[in-house]
Formats: structure tokens, C-alpha cells, sequence
């Protein structure tokens, strides 16, 4: 990792929980834990967490970025309005990410990311997605921030 990347997460603060009526918590877990070793503040919400309490939480800490997991295949559903919601509570230009196994059945990524990324996320990440791979592409995006770009190309 270099140091640039290391700065872009310096401090950062990130709201993390799984969404919805899901209690699949420990890659949540998992990943939190390497992120806050990456040095992100993480703000973790746990399971169960309705969408509203990640915007409120996200407010109150004023979190640079939301990360929501879903495992259970109902994450279309739980995560629909989720960046109007966050525009309607002000939080415009906070990065949001979503992961884990989002839809029901054998679907093809591309076309499941493609959905997620219209709903207006920043990024979404496949079941079985690494840590590594996370923190990568979270360091690539606050660093494009610093330049005036949204996220990494």
C-alpha cells in the first residue's frame, strides 16, 4: 500500500452494517476490522439495521462514506431510495458502497452491479470480495476526492 493511499484513508470515517432484516454480521465484522487496521474510523451499526439508521448515524459522526452488506439476496429491495434518502438528509456527496450477495439465485455481477450503481451507490462489491480489494478501492476513491473527482476510474 503506499503512503499516498495510506493518507486518503488516514481519519476517514465509515458508517458499516448490514442492511434490512439480514443477520448475516461476521464478513461485516471481518471487514471492519481491516478497515479500521487500514486506518478508517469505522462507525459499525451491526445487523438488522433499517437504511434511515445509516443516513442518521452517517450525520452524526459526519462520516465520509456508508457501507452496507447484504447476504441474505433481498439487498435490491433494502437498499432502493438509499441515495435519495441520503440526499434528502443533505449527505449529497457522501460515498456510498454496498456488497456481499445483494440478489436471490445465479445472476450475472455485471448486470447486478449495473442495477446497484443506477440506484446511485459509488461501488458495489461481489460476494467473496477481499479486504485488500476494499481498502484498495476505498483509498483509490478519497484520494480521487482530493482531486475533485467522485471516485477512481
Amino acid at each position: 500500500m503506499n503512503m499516498q493511499a495510506v493518507e486518503a484513508a488516514k481519519g476517514r470515517k465509515l458508517v458499516t452494517g448490514v442492511i434490512g432484516a439480514d443477520t448475516h454480521i461476521v464478513g461485516n465484522r471481518i471487514l471492519s476490522m481491516a478497515l479500521e487496521e487500514a486506518g478508517f474510523e469505522i462507525i459499525t451499526l451491526g445487523a438488522i439495521t433499517p437504511a434511515e439508521d445509516f443516513i442518521k448515524a452517517a450525520i452524526e459522526t459526519a462520516a465520509d462514506g456508508i457501507m452496507v452488506s447484504s447476504l441474505y439476496g433481498q439487498g435490491e429491495l433494502d437498499c432502493r431510495g438509499f441515495r435519495d434518502m441520503c440526499i434528502e438528509a443533505g449527505l449529497e456527496d457522501i460515498l456510498i458502497y454496498v456488497g456481499g450477495n445483494l440478489v436471490v439465485g445465479k445472476q450475472d455481477w455485471a448486470d447486478v452491479e449495473r442495477r446497484f450503481l443506477e440506484m446511485g451507490f459509488d461501488r458495489a462489491f461481489p460476494p467473496g470480495t477481499r479486504g485488500d480489494d476494499v481498502i484498495e478501492k476505498l483509498n483509490a476513491d478519497f484520494t480521487a476526492r482530493t482531486q475533485g473527482k467522485r471516485i477512481a476510474e
